[in-house]
């Protein structure tokens, strides 16, 4: 994706296994929420939350977790803002989870990751969901839309400059390395989100991804001087996507050997799933302060990223969607081909 923008110089750098490491990162969107859906666990209860489930009971006998670790995960999803307590029986009092406008909000998010599995992670099998958009009444398959035209926005047709919110902080909280991991998140129930969490779904996976995707980048060395990043850390990220084939590696140097790492299609697919958490993370965690503006190029004006139905234009959202499944859910009691309403 094409950018115009303006580097930022860090403030602190400390020098370590003979690299520069950086002390702050660049402020990232894109990274804040990437840091919540990271967290195998949390990513499991909202995937739920989304399928209608809402009591404890039902989280822990779907989702097999630990009674600590379930009560840990849906307490810090309430103090994040993404879900809310409410009581339904008061002797004994009891109470379910049901999501906030900020946990609603992140829907798109979960569809255009959905849409990218869907494309190119469903193997032979094909997707275990089609999405019925209510509002047209058409099967739905998703796209990143530009807010002032209304066009599907393409990679390469953005480009980007500081916003408000541009500069440098201390990293955004993650959870552990690699949490994202689609042989956990899939053990109860098949999910195309999981598995394209497997591609963005660590720090300096995603922090790659971006500076390829928005900055244009392809260089080891370009790559370690933006990010600071251990050479180590780097090699194995860059190893990893070309092996996902999220890369292409191509000579550009004999003597001594050097490659660029250029985007494929289906690197250059996963612009829109990180659009859409741009657009929740400067929407709900940037403070009103985006630290990108983004301007579409075929009609010249800023935008928003939305994801929308691809059939009427209009933007997706939890309470208008249906779904097929093509997988058995006797926890729940759907069974394969059953449709049921998203809540």
């Amino acid at each position: 994706m094409q950018t115009r923008v303006t580097k930022a110089k860090t403030k602190a750098t400390a020098k370590a296994g003979g690299g520069s490491v950086r002390k702050l990162e660049r402020n990232c969107s894109i990274a804040r929420t990437v840091s919540i859906l990271s967290d195998g666990w949390v990513f499991m209860i909202l995937r739920e939350c989304y399928f209608g489930v809402h009591r404890f009971d039902a989280f822990q006998k779907i989702l097999g977790l630990p009674r600590a670790t379930l009560i840990a995960r849906l307490r810090k999803l309430t103090e994040q803002g993404l879900l809310h307590k409410a009581q339904y029986s008061p002797n004994p009092p009891r109470y379910e989870y049901r999501l906030t406008r900020i946990g609603f909000d992140l829907y798109p998010v979960m569809i255009a990751l959905m849409r990218f599995g869907d494309k190119w992670l469903a193997g032979s099998k094909g997707p275990p969901l089609d999405l019925i958009h209510t509002t047209c009444g058409h099967h739905c398959h998703p796209l990143i839309a530009c807010s002032h035209c209304g066009e599907e926005v393409l990679f390469g047709s953005v480009v980007s400059r500081d916003g408000t919110g541009a500069g440098r902080a201390r990293p955004y909280a993650w959870a552990s390395r690699r949490s994202a991991d689609p042989t956990v998140l899939e053990r109860r129930r098949p999910s195309m989100v999981a598995r394209a969490l497997k591609f963005i779904g660590d720090r300096w996976t995603l922090m790659v991804l971006r500076e390829a995707l928005f900055h244009d980048v392809s260089r080891f060395d370009d790559f370690r001087t933006r990010l600071g990043i251990a050479p180590n850390i780097l090699a194995d990220r860059l190893v990893r996507l070309a092996r996902e084939e999220v890369f292409q590696r191509v000579p550009y140097q004999s003597s001594p050997e050097r490659f660029e790492y250029l985007l494929t299609d289906r690197g250059r697919d996963l612009s829109g799933p990180l659009l859409a958490m741009l657009h929740w993370g400067d929407r709900w965690l940037s403070g009103g302060k985006p630290p990108l503006i983004l301007k579409h190029l075929p009609c010249k004006q800023d935008f928003s990223p939305l994801v929308v139905c691809d059939h009427c234009r209009q933007p997706v959202q939890a309470s208008d969607m249906k779904y097929r499944m093509h997988y058995r859910m006797p926890e729940l009691g759907a069974e394969e081909g059953n449709t049921r309403a998203l809540k």
